[in-house]
């Protein structure tokens, strides 16, 4: 019996479990797996802002017309 070249499912941490699951599919890249959000802490309040980078990011995408006129 041999020993699997890395480590079982319950000493990965967070991360690798993270990576694995978004480079599972087919044709997932490693680019998949990049994180989208950045966390920060100040004065005790936590702050989550979207990567500037992220190639996916919240709300309507560029060239999407919205109905945003206030009345």
């Amino acid at each position: 019996m041999s020993t699997p070249d890395h480590a079982s499912a319950d000493d990965e941490t967070f991360e690798e479990k993270r990576h694995d699951q978004l480079t599972a599919a087919p044709d997932a890249t490693e680019a998949d797996a990049a994180p989208r959000i950045e966390v920060s802490e100040h004065d005790g309040n936590t702050r989550i802002d979207i990567a500037p980078d992220a190639p996916v990011r919240p709300g309507p995408g560029p060239g999407v017309e919205t109905d945003d006129e206030e009345s």
